[in-house]
């Protein structure tokens, strides 16, 4: 569980750095219904969380990654590909001039409206859904029953979707500093944040493949 935990945590944190999601939630909480709102898009963007992870538990297991250790190195080495091309593209993008996305209609939704945009925003997310997936793999991959292994998949889901219930639960403990505090962050995140999610993106693309060409190595050579 410990060696599980130490994958986990750093690739969930990871997966929680979205600027685009963190700056749409501090607009909705600074909106008429403020925690209402905030609330039912956290709730979206959880609930594609768990679909995402409840389906990759339930493909990992069907194929027995615990057992044929060869396609679990293929798979390192093809995600971590992937992380790595996606961390170019995203490298790429940030070097072209770009318009940043308009919220000024969020301030008005409803909480089924802003659950409904929480779907859309994480369903969308492609940054984030790229390190959920591999870390999502990890639980797959350890030979423990599914029931066993819903703590680590809930402590997944609860890191990725920071952006979502973090705002929301800093806006109900403090509420006269929650929305200076996010906007501070949202800024800090918006200058800085295209470069960590590359950074984010190749560490864990490297991660991947250096693991799986060692785990590949090895099973040829044995």
């Amino acid at each position: 569980m410990g060696h599980l935990l130490l994958v986990l945590v750093p690739l969930g944190l990871a997966a929680a750095v979205s600027p685009v999601m963190l700056t749409e939630q501090t607009v909705l909480l600074a909106g008429d219904r403020g925690l209402r709102a905030g609330s039912a898009y956290a709730a979206g963007t959880a609930l594609v969380l768990v679909v995402v992870v409840g389906a990759v538990l339930l493909v990992g297991r069907s194929v027995a990654l615990p057992r044929t250790p060869r396609l679990d190195a293929t798979l390192d080495l093809v995600i971590g590909g992937l992380l790595l091309a996606l961390g170019l593209v995203a490298w790429l993008s940030q070097r072209r001039p770009h318009r940043r996305p308009s919220h000024a209609g969020s301030r008005a939704l409803a909480p089924p409206a802003a659950l409904a945009f929480g779907l859309f925003s994480m369903a969308t997310n492609v940054t984030t859904l790229a390190l959920v997936v591999p870390a999502s793999k990890e639980i797959a991959a350890n030979d423990l029953p599914l029931w066993d292994s819903l703590p680590s998949a809930l402590v997944l889901v609860a890191l990725a979707a920071l952006p979502g219930w973090g705002p929301v639960a800093l806006d109900a403990a403090a509420p006269t500093t929650a929305q200076r505090v996010l906007t501070s962050l949202e800024r800090l995140i918006r200058r800085r944040g295209r470069q960590l999610v590359v950074g984010l993106l190749v560490a864990a693309g490297l991660f991947l493949v250096g693991r799986g060409t060692v785990h590949l190595v090895e099973q040829l050579g044995g």
